[in-house]
């Protein structure tokens, strides 16, 4: 009796804009090994990642500078389930949301800016990220890799054009 060998169809990748951050320890290592963590190939394919950023902080200024950056990724996760992983990271890094001040010290964050043209508004999930185009430190970082990205009716660079920079810092690359 034949019978027809197939590969279950793969679900189809969606593309989807991340921020990386953190200031605590050595960010900078801190934040490659987020991004390995986030990004196995598979259900997370990494496209593209900026340079890191040395920035001020926003938010809770009496801390030291973060370093951020961003990447386009492409993906089979669900939204739910990226943010998921996200958050998984994070906690494997040390960080601990439950006992952190709201903007201060951290050792990563990892934001879910947008995700295809999807627009989402729910408790714990709003997409796109809803202070994305308010924050020069994610928009510098995205404008080096999606500068005509559309979010919100704006391109990514004609949001950054609007903001100050000042005291944002191109990093060069680690050795």
């Amino acid at each position: 009796m034949w019978q027809a060998l197939s590969t279950p169809p793969r679900t189809a990748m969606t593309d989807a804009l991340v921020a990386f951050g953190g200031n605590v320890g050595d960010a900078r290592a801190t934040l490659d090994r987020a991004l390995q963590s986030f990004c196995d190939g598979t259900d997370v394919r990494l496209l593209a990642r900026s340079a890191d950023y040395r920035t001020p902080p926003w938010g809770v200024e009496d801390q030291a500078p973060f370093i951020n950056l961003c990447v386009k990724i492409a993906t089979v996760l669900s939204p739910r389930t990226l943010l998921d992983r996200a958050h998984a990271v994070e906690r494997s890094l040390g960080r601990d949301r439950a006992r952190e001040v709201r903007w201060g010290p951290r050792t990563v964050d990892i934001d879910l800016l947008t995700y295809d043209m999807l627009t989402l508004n729910d408790a714990d999930l709003v997409l796109p990220h809803p202070r994305l185009l308010q924050r020069a430190f994610v928009l510098v970082p995205l404008a080096e890799i999606a500068p005509e990205q559309m979010i919100d009716g704006i391109t990514v660079r004609n949001a950054l054009a609007r903001l100050d920079t000042t005291g944002i810092e191109r990093l060069p690359p680690r050795p």
